[in-house]
């Protein structure tokens, strides 16, 4: 169901030098890679209130799938390019 969903269309273009996905190529990709962003920054923001442990452990849950997603949606996937 998730497969479906999500697609399996490039959201991102891969790094022309080095590893992993370069800037987005579809609106999914922005969404994703702008929510990210906007997220960290707030985690950031709210560090005093949440605590260092805590920041950090957010920032890991929010860090993870954002990963798996871009390296799921480049397009050639990651791997080393030089």
């Amino acid at each position: 169901m998730l497969r479906g969903l999500l697609g399996t269309e490039p959201w991102f273009e891969p790094k022309s030098f080095g590893y992993g996905a370069g800037l987005p190529c579809a609106w999914q990709g922005w969404v994703l890679l702008l929510g990210y962003i906007g997220v960290a920054i707030g985690l950031a923001l709210s560090v005093a209130w949440l605590g260092l442990p805590l920041f950090i452990l957010a920032l890991t849950a929010i860090t993870m799938p954002f990963l798996w997603l871009a390296k799921r949606h480049t397009r050639g996937g990651w791997r080393w390019r030089g």
